[in-house]
């Protein structure tokens, strides 16, 4: 099998990731439920992952840093515990239902939305934000890469723009944490949220929020934490704040040993190779005549991921008929980004989406190309 389905979840792992988690669950106790050693074992591990994604992202210290299953879980305890009716947030076309359905669920609420449009290529201009402000405006919430096209958005010019209207900047680093160096610093971030499975090159099942200091989150879950036991109110310092119940101890020791192979290999080589795997696949495709492509191709700073469609097939059918006869793993249909394929006119025929890996190789891109020309000649 050819896989390149790696914007859903990254199938070639660092075999340690798989020794870690392993080691996890035959040695790992409960964090900060005693004073055995298996227990303070499972504590330290969690700990230092914690310093290894502030790191990563250039945060504000490990305790800033909290645990959760995915992105999707971490965007839902940011929107939930962030806002309230009356506030007004901006957030853009591109964005996954994992930001859209929590906001939309605030609009219920009486929280007010204002979706940003994207340009013809799907891309974000920080310009027309401005146009959307309100007196009443609370947060910009965006992508960094859209899941469809590959686009990368500008986060230093959105978290300028963020700053001077004294509004909180929110972004779900899905797509691109473990690819591109992100720095909440730099770009004056608020809120990232990440999940462990993708280009962190972690176990599915963790995610996580990086937070800036002095934000006040209302839990989206309260219960046990192992401390103040005997206080009614959940505990209100970070990270526990927002960590009720026991922690994925094994998937935090998988993420870590992840992060420890991003940091030994270095992300900018991997980038690299993942770009260079995407535009040679781009070259391929590109030519070829009843290939529709979709996205802005003019620079290859970009997640290594692009989305077409063959002819007037379905994208499902296409994508079947690369499983069935070639071998090929990717995914069709909407990709859980509605917006985006209403901006292409694509609601009904979907995309199929090609995204690739560290574990890909050239010979399995230009086999990809190849059975997309035979598919047009058929």
């Amino acid at each position: 099998m050819i896989y390149a389905d790696s914007a859903a979840t990254s199938l070639h792992k660092p075999p340690q990731v798989a020794q870690a988690v392993y080691d996890a669950v035959l040695h790992l106790g409960n964090s900060g439920r005693g004073g055995n050693s298996p227990s303070l074992d499972s504590a330290r591990t969690i700990f230092s992952c914690r310093q290894k994604l502030s790191r990563l992202f250039e945060g504000e210290g490990p305790e800033q840093v909290v645990f959760s299953s995915n992105a999707t879980e971490s965007l839902n305890i940011a929107l939930k515990g962030l806002f309230q009716p009356g506030d007004h947030i901006l957030t853009t076309e591109l964005e996954h239902n994992s930001v859209l359905r929590p906001l939309y669920e605030l609009e219920h609420q009486g929280v007010l939305l204002t979706i940003l449009p994207c340009r013809n290529h799907g891309t974000l201009d920080p310009a027309d934000g401005a146009a959307a402000l309100r007196p009443n405006t609370k947060a910009l919430v965006c992508t960094h890469a859209s899941n469809v096209t590959g686009n990368v958005n500008p986060l230093s010019a959105l978290g300028d723009f963020c700053h001077t209207h004294g509004l909180l900047f929110l972004v779900d680093a899905a797509q691109t944490a473990g690819i591109f160096p992100l720095s909440m610093r730099r770009d004056q971030i608020h809120v990232l949220a990440f999940t462990g499975h993708k280009s962190l090159l972690g176990p599915q099942g963790i995610g996580g929020l990086c937070l800036k200091k002095g934000l006040s989150i209302r839990p989206l879950k309260t219960g046990g934490t192992g401390v103040h036991s005997f206080q009614r109110s959940h505990p209100d310092s970070l990270p526990t704040a927002l960590e009720a119940g026991t922690l994925n101890a094994p998937g935090i020791a998988g993420l870590s040993a992840g992060l420890d192979y991003l940091f030994e290999t270095g992300m900018d080589l991997l980038r690299a190779r993942e770009q260079a795997l995407l535009r040679a696949f781009y070259e391929r495709v590109a030519p070829l005549p009843g290939i529709t492509l979709y996205g802005d191709f003019s620079g290859w700073d970009r997640a290594p991921i692009l989305s077409l469609n063959v002819r007037d097939l379905p994208s499902s059918l296409v994508a079947d008929q690369l499983q069935e006869r070639f071998g090929i793993a990717v995914r069709a249909g909407a990709h859980c980004a509605p917006l985006v394929h209403r901006r292409f006119g694509t609601v009904e025929q979907g995309m199929v989406r090609f995204s690739f890996s560290w574990g890909n190789t050239l010979e399995e891109v230009e086999a990809i190309a190849d059975a997309l020309q035979t598919l047009l000649e058929d």
